[in-house]
């Protein structure tokens, strides 16, 4: 598994001051996606327990509100194990801090997938340039939807986040 860049402090991806984590790889090459040099599945740098232990260690700052995960696609075969695995422990660590992940696949093709035990919020869809829209907080085109995972399972179909 290889990752692509982590942030220390990242205020564009989630509410309030987060550690951001970029994996590698991404099969869908969404035409416009603004992060394509995360596609290739070899690009980037080898993701290990340490690179693991430190993006933990920037989430333990006080001023940090959570942790979030994109890509590349976090869910994608070569990646899932390892997003739900720094999600799990992530959770583990810090139970009051939001963990948010983006994915290109629709949340209906995630939701078997042990990630929702964790995640707080997944950002679903894949980029598209004829809906994108510059003014939507969490998202880069219109039928990307910031899907509230918790509120989701309780009310047995999708809600969105609010903040």
């Amino acid at each position: 598994m290889r990752f692509n860049k982590v942030r220390k402090m990242d205020i564009s991806n989630g509410p309030g001051v987060r550690v951001a984590v970029f994996f590698q790889g991404c099969p869908f090459h969404c035409p416009g996606c603004f992060n394509q040099d995360t596609w290739d599945f070899d690009g980037g740098k080898d993701y290990t327990c340490d690179i693991e232990n430190k993006i933990l260690e920037f989430c333990g700052k006080e001023y940090i509100n959570g942790l979030s995960i994109l890509g590349g696609e976090p869910m994608a075969p070569a990646n899932i194990d390892s997003t739900i695995h720094l999600a799990k422990r992530f959770k583990e660590m810090y139970p009051n801090k939001s963990l948010w992940c983006w994915s290109g696949y629709n949340f209906d093709e995630i939701c078997n997938k042990d990630i929702l035990k964790y995640a707080d919020v997944i950002v679903d869809g894949r980029f598209d340039k004829s809906k994108r829209d510059p003014r939507l907080k969490y998202a880069g085109s219109t039928n990307q939807r910031a899907i509230d995972v918790k509120r989701t399972i309780q009310n047995g179909k999708i809600t969105l986040y609010e903040d």
